[in-house]
């Protein structure tokens, strides 16, 4: 389990157990049967698909320091495990003990430490594969043993990391490559984003003021931003990323800081001691997953001692119940499809990726999905930067706005959003959907700004049909207050004067006022010049309402705003109660964030990353 010094940890545990992340629309997981179940004594030859390499490699690395004892019914354990006829090979890490001023008899005593843990090694035997020490000549303490430990020879082999404080379950190989062969090697339910798999009962939750832990005791398997250190397996690829990653702001200085997270304060005090914080920034600025398991009883395939040692002052005992045949009452190798497992991030907060909306239905079920007293932000990010839209994103997070629908052209980066569980309209197939059926007659043009307007045009008839109000804005602006101050309830249409954000209230009026405007815009569409200001939906949609003489209550942005220009930021006042920051879509990037930057709004890193983890409790 993620961990700070051994000194560190236990108050931490006890103040924060009480306050405990694929592109497939997530569904609920369904019940795992308890009879009739597969025997845990089938051979695993039985159980693999035909797809296997032959050189999958499988190695346990054990990392161990000066704990005899411990070390010692950790190997057991795992010689104890059910390898079924499979090569595994055991990697076995000692640290050496620190060289510094000690008397003769200190330094006789921990030479003489070391010599036992040797000996036991040397005649402990490993009759499953390969045998390899590799005993340090100097002291280099949790992180290095960690990150140093393994670098994949291939994406065939992969890498189980243990602390030598912990014990695993006779089962637990059988269950692991049982993950590997469904969630890595099965190409139809496999995804990048997992990075592994964590054998730990989950009990942590990370970011402040986050979620508890709670799952129903049907949900054997789900999915968790959280990194485990009592229990690690790693896939290959992943684990190559984050080292060259880690490689490149260790090299330049970059700090694994991650704001609202519990381990940014670990990291503030201990540094390089520990190593956890830069793979949880790594994992924040990916947005990968992890496995783990959920047996309930306080159950897992492995269990941590938390001896007395460098995390911990003095001996806690086993953190949960080991899981041995005696207790298994269900159907451990029984894995449900990738798409039906939950994901939580490090608030243990639901992610929900994989919407994706092509179809009107497909608008319509992201909708619903979205909406929060039934409204709905509607946020077109045509010629947005990506930059500049996660750092809208990031502020999202932060004003807690999860009621949002993100609309773009077809790209890696809108797919990589929904991937992240970011609600989008892929703009492109939309607009091929709306062609090939016909919708108001046009079939012509697929012109950019045709396709823009009809695509944000038509999402919005979908939300006036469904009952829900709509805010369309584009990515050219921030929030700096409520969504729902944007909203007039008096009004079916209001508007800001610079066509920076429209409203749209839901009622019978506003609905049919909408149909007519788009045969309107189907009609004219095509004629319209793509210079200046035409290019923005809103502009044009007001345009078209005033000139059929649709009443629209308009407000000055300058009074409720503050824009960004070339020369400097614009306000009609002081900045105390300015609603937004805003911003033209000629503005340059770097202007742009210079101005954010001196407004505190500029909330992401170098990875284009949030640089923070906000927690609001579900």
């Amino acid at each position: 389990m993620v961990g700070p010094p051994r000194n560190l940890l236990l108050p931490i545990i006890f103040t924060s157990i009480g306050a405990i992340v694929l592109f497939s629309l997530h569904q609920s997981a369904h019940p795992i049967p308890n009879p009739d179940f597969t025997p845990i004594n089938t051979p695993i030859k039985a159980l693999n698909p035909p797809f296997i390499p032959q050189n999958f490699t499988f190695l346990i690395k054990v990392l161990a320091f000066n704990r005899l004892d411990s070390l010692s019914r950790c190997l057991n354990s795992l010689s104890a495990a059910n390898y079924g006829g499979d090569t595994v090979h055991l990697h076995i890490h000692i640290d050496h003990f620190a060289l510094v001023n000690e008397s003769t008899n200190v330094i006789d005593q921990k030479l003489e430490e070391s010599r036992k843990i040797l000996n036991f090694i040397d005649g402990f035997d490993w009759k499953f594969g390969n045998k390899v020490v590799h005993y340090r000549t100097n002291n280099v303490g949790l992180q290095a043993q960690w990150l140093e430990a393994w670098w994949p020879s291939s994406d065939h082999e992969f890498a189980f990391i243990v602390e030598d404080d912990l014990e695993v379950s006779p089962f637990f190989y059988k269950f692991v490559r049982g993950l590997i062969v469904n969630y890595y090697y099965n190409v139809s339910n496999s995804s990048l984003s997992i990075y592994g798999a964590s054998l730990q009962r989950p009990r942590f939750v990370p970011g402040k003021h986050g979620n508890k832990i709670q799952l129903d005791s049907e949900t054997h398997l789900f999915l968790y931003q959280l990194v485990g250190t009592w229990g690690q397996v790693l896939f290959p690829k992943p684990w190559k990323e984050f080292r060259l990653w880690y490689d490149l702001h260790k090299s330049k200085g970059i700090k694994p800081f991650l704001d609202g997270m519990v381990t940014n304060g670990w990291y503030k005090r201990m540094g390089e001691r520990i190593w956890t914080p830069w793979f949880i920034k790594f994992i924040h600025s990916r947005g990968y997953f992890n496995i783990y398991t959920n047996f309930q009883h306080e159950r897992a395939l492995s269990v941590s001692h938390r001896d007395a040692g460098v995390n911990y002052g003095k001996t806690a005992g086993p953190d949960s119940q080991l899981l041995e045949g005696s207790s298994l009452d269900f159907n451990l190798l029984e894995m449900q499809p990738l798409s039906n497992l939950k994901l939580y991030d490090y608030c243990f907060r639901e992610v929900l990726p994989g919407r994706v909306g092509r179809t009107l239905d497909e608008v319509g079920s992201i909708l619903w999905t979205v909406q929060k007293d039934r409204s709905v932000l509607l946020v077109s990010i045509f010629g947005a930067s990506d930059t500049i839209t996660r750092n809208m994103l990031c502020h999202f997070e932060r004003l807690n706005i999860r009621n949002y629908l993100l609309m773009g052209p077809r790209s890696d980066f809108l797919f990589d959003l929904a991937r992240r569980g970011h609600p989008v309209i892929d703009a492109d197939q939309f607009f091929n959907y709306l062609r090939a059926q016909k919708v108001m007659g046009f079939q012509h043009s697929s012109a950019k700004l045709m396709k823009n307007v009809l695509v944000n045009a038509y999402v919005i008839k979908k939300c006036l049909e469904n009952g829900y109000d709509s805010l369309m804005v584009d990515a050219n602006m921030l929030f700096l207050s409520k969504v729902q101050e944007f909203m007039n309830p008096t009004n079916d249409f209001y508007a800001g004067k610079s066509s920076r954000f429209l409203s749209v209230r839901s009622s019978s009026s506003a609905q049919e006022i909408w149909l007519g405007l788009l045969k309107k815009v189907a009609a004219t569409i095509g004629k319209v010049s793509l210079q200046g200001e035409s290019t923005n939906f809103v502009f044009l949609v007001v345009k078209f309402l005033e000139q059929t003489g649709v009443t629209i209550h308009r407000v000055d942005e300058a009074s409720i705003g503050i824009q960004i220009s070339a020369n400097t930021i614009n306000q009609s006042s002081s900045d105390a109660g300015k609603k937004m920051v805003y911003w033209s879509a000629d503005t340059g990037l770097d202007l742009i964030q210079k101005r954010l930057q001196e407004l505190s709004l500029w909330v992401v890193d170098v990875d284009s990353s949030c640089t923070a983890v906000v927690c609001h409790q579900s």
